[in-house]
């Protein structure tokens, strides 16, 4: 079982920010759960990335599949070190689920680790979020989104704003009634008002999307039983 950090900020001061500041957020967040984060401590950076890659492109069950296949090929048990990744051969790499693209990705990630340009949790820590977007881009198929995904769910950074999570630009679509999605600058732009928690800001974006979802979902149910009630009855005569 993974081990759950303390949140390094206070959420609720968070929510108070963000309510004070945008009153369709506010909102939001009076019909939806209070913000909660779990935060996986016990997984450094390349630990992190590395199963990061795995996912990619492929359902969670599958990828959940592949990287327990990854893990096993470190000794004990253990995720497999940058050394252990570089030693492994493709086939074997191969056979356990990854791509040649994948494979590729991997051991890139195995080098920059030991050079030192994939930083330790604890120097990742000590960094700004830009520092760390800066170098973990440089891993040969790691984006933005991926570095994004690690500073909110591993190292619980208060103001990332993912603009180009779909979840995120269609939570805000449904937020502020657009019609379309927004784009990446415009939703920058207008999260400028989230700062110092756009992390919190992102996260209830998300909630949007599912409160949608069952809204959907419960108009879907009635539609069906009223259905069901006029097909009952009987014509009139």
């Amino acid at each position: 079982m993974s081990e759950i950090a303390a949140w390094p900020f206070d959420h609720r001061q968070a929510i108070a920010h963000l309510s004070s500041a945008d009153r369709r957020l506010a909102r939001l967040i009076e019909k939806s759960i209070e913000f909660r984060l779990e935060i996986e401590a016990a997984q450094s950076p390349y630990e992190a990335l590395l199963e990061a890659i795995t996912h990619q492109s492929i359902s969670g069950k599958a990828a959940a599949t592949i990287f327990a296949r990854i893990k096993a090929l470190g000794a004990n048990g253990r995720c497999p070190t940058p050394e252990e990744i570089l030693r492994a051969r493709k086939p074997a790499l191969r056979k356990a689920g990854l791509s040649g693209a994948k494979v590729a990705a991997v051991k890139d990630l195995a080098r920059k680790a030991i050079e030192g340009i994939v930083p330790t949790l604890e120097e990742a820590q000590k960094m700004s979020d830009q520092e760390l977007v800066d170098r973990l881009i440089s891993v040969r198929g790691v984006g933005a989104w991926t570095v994004e995904m690690f500073l909110i769910f591993r190292l619980g950074r208060p103001d990332v704003l993912p603009i180009h999570d779909y979840g995120v630009q269609k939570g805000f679509a449904l937020t502020y009634g657009k019609k379309e999605i927004p784009k990446p600058r415009e939703l920058a732009q207008f999260g400028e008002r989230w700062r110092p928690y756009r992390t919190v800001a992102a996260w209830y974006m998300w909630r949007a999307v599912q409160l949608a979802g069952k809204d959907a979902r419960k108009i879907t149910k009635k539609t069906v039983v009223v259905r069901k009630r006029s097909a009952r009855a009987k014509p009139a005569h």
